[in-house]
């Protein structure tokens, strides 16, 4: 039998990797993209709303809104506001 395989922490693997230019520049450039995905995901979980029942408030599918929480595909802004709308929030973009 071979040996067992290291394990390494989440931490330290996102640090090696962060020493690597072109990882660093792809982990920012999917930045706004995962702010948004993990925004959406807590509001819905705290409302206690599933994927199916989030799409219909928002007058979409549940497909869509599994695709914007998994980070594929551009959401247009007009779906995104009524998101917010359908999670009673508000929609707040900031440039940094």
């Amino acid at each position: 039998m071979g040996k067992k395989p290291k394990l390494i922490s989440w931490k330290k693997l996102e640090k090696r990797w962060m020493k690597d230019p072109k990882f660093r520049q792809a982990w920012e450039e999917l930045e706004p993209e995962y702010q948004l995905a993990r925004s959406i995901i807590k509001t819905r979980l705290k409302k206690g709303l599933t994927q199916a029942q989030l799409a219909r408030k928002a007058g979409t599918k549940q497909p869509v809104i599994s695709r914007l929480e998994g980070m594929e595909g551009s959401p247009s802004f007009s779906l995104v506001k009524r998101i917010a709308k359908a999670l009673g929030t508000k929609l707040e973009v900031r440039f940094t």
